[in-house]
């Protein structure tokens, strides 16, 4: 910048208590707080993200890829090499997170793989 004068900003301090823990002057009047944002009509509400919600989708596009579930498109086809990728992923999931899972998810992404690997076999066949 060329020019000597600062740019000047102003900082609001907008949090309810003070440092001593006294509500502030005025804290009743603050923004409420703020609502998801609704669906648009004819869209459904996504289910919450957890690690089994993630577990579940990586299976179903497994189940796609083997051809055991239909595409958007509604057809079905096999696609082998995807879903070999996408349960090595699963795979890869499991060793990654190996300590750090609740049991039931821990259980779940056992079952999962092992229904998938076996489903891989009897479609490679």
């Amino acid at each position: 910048m060329g020019s000597d004068e600062e740019r000047g900003f102003k900082v609001e301090d907008r949090r309810r208590f003070d440092a001593s823990g006294a509500e502030r002057e005025g804290a009743d009047e603050a923004e409420p707080p703020r609502a998801e944002p609704e669906a648009a009509a004819g869209e459904r509400k996504l289910p919450e993200l957890d690690f089994s919600t993630f577990v579940l989708s990586l299976t179903t596009s497994a189940m796609v890829h083997l051809g055991e579930a239909p595409h958007p498109d509604g057809s079905t086809r096999k696609e082998l090499a995807l879903a070999k990728q996408t349960i090595d992923l699963l795979g890869l999931l499991q060793a990654k997170t190996q300590g750090n899972l609740t049991d039931e998810e821990r259980r779940l992404l056992e079952e999962v793989l092992y229904d998938l690997r076996l489903r891989y076999v009897s479609s490679a066949r």
